[in-house]
């Protein structure tokens, strides 16, 4: 079992930053994937960014590529999303999945652990 709580949503003016965090406990934490969705209201939830277990290989959704950034801390068990240049696009509420696998995977699917989320709001 892996839980995942996340942390660092809020309120952002259009072109502002905010950081994520998401800190999981139970199973090896070196040893999964991470992901990070989101989910606006009304829409499905969608793929934003994954890191593999070594932290070297990353991918990101189209629409985020150039300013949002995953990172992780095998040592604290926790991953970061580095959100930059946000738009009111963005606005949605953030969850932190995990999948013991050394591989990312872009299908919410293929992620076995989830958080709560957090909720993200950019105003213009």
């Amino acid at each position: 079992q892996v839980s995942l709580v996340e942390s660092g949503g809020g309120l952002v003016q259009a072109g502002g930053s905010l950081r994520l965090s998401c800190v999981a406990s139970g199973r090896i934490f070196s040893m999964t994937a991470m992901g990070w969705f989101r989910q606006a209201p009304g829409k499905e939830r969608e793929f934003v960014a994954a890191i593999g277990w070594s932290g070297d290989n990353t991918g990101y959704a189209d629409s985020v590529k150039g300013r949002f950034s995953i990172s992780r801390d095998n040592a604290k068990n926790t991953v970061f999303l580095q959100m930059n240049s946000l738009k009111p696009e963005d606005t949605a509420v953030y969850y932190c999945a995990a999948k013991y696998s050394s591989s990312w995977y872009e299908s919410r699917y293929e992620y076995d652990y989830w958080g709560q989320g957090t909720q993200v709001t950019v105003s213009s």
